[in-house]
């Protein structure tokens, strides 16, 4: 087993002037710190990280694993051509909320919407980044260009606070075969925070998920269940 350590300034040193552009955007300061670029860091992971790596999984620290994360990595064969990055669908309506104003004016989108037909973004939790695919694929990278992050977020109305996450989330809507969704139970998120605050209604069709967990990820600093 070899273990690398990565050093965190350098990495950011590495990061910030190809994710300087989406931070204003996607982060939940305002104006844009240097320190936050270490949130990106999975979306240019492909850029920074030595050739030889084609495959990582980013995982976030508050996960309680309940199968071997060994396992995950067969996800990787489950990718469509054309996909780059394997994510689970968000379990809280946080989408249909930042994406009101979009809503309103496209009554009939599926953006915003509940699973199973709808598109309710993206929880970063738990990431498959093929690294080789990234470096790949033409569309991934134009995507990361300034002028296209600013023609998204004006599309979308968009303004997040999620970091890699809602840039993840954005593109989805616009090129969703960018895209290997992972079942739920590789991410169970737990947070019930839109629950309380004004989402009763429809909370429960985007948190429900069926099948045994595999991952438990106590979103928000909620309890994970005990064995």
């Amino acid at each position: 087993c070899q273990v690398i350590v990565h050093d965190v300034n350098e990495l950011t040193e590495k990061l910030f002037p190809i994710v300087e552009a989406m931070q204003k955007h996607f982060s939940a300061g305002s104006g844009t710190y240097y320190s936050d670029s270490i949130f990106f860091l999975s979306v240019a992971m492909h850029r920074i990280m030595p050739k030889e790596i084609t495959q990582i999984i980013q995982v976030d620290l508050d996960l309680k694993y309940k199968t071997n994360i060994r396992d995950l990595f067969d996800e990787f064969e489950n990718f469509s051509e054309g996909a780059v990055i394997g994510i689970a669908r968000e379990m809280q309506p946080v989408y249909r909320h930042t994406f009101w104003q979009y809503r309103r004016e496209n009554p009939q989108t599926k953006v915003g919407e509940p699973p199973p037909d709808g598109l309710p973004g993206f929880n970063s939790g738990v990431l498959l980044l093929n690294l080789e695919a990234m470096r790949q694929s033409k569309l991934y990278n134009q995507l990361l260009e300034p002028t296209m992050v600013q023609k998204l977020t004006e599309k979308y109305h968009f303004k997040g606070h999620l970091g890699d996450q809602d840039f993840f989330t954005m593109v989805g809507m616009e090129h969703p075969e960018l895209f290997h969704v992972l079942d739920c139970t590789w991410n169970r998120q737990l947070c019930t925070w839109w629950r309380d605050h004004g989402y009763s209604d429809v909370f429960d069709q985007y948190f429900q998920c069926e099948g045994e967990v595999r991952i438990y990820h106590g979103n928000c600093n909620t309890p994970i269940p005990e064995d």
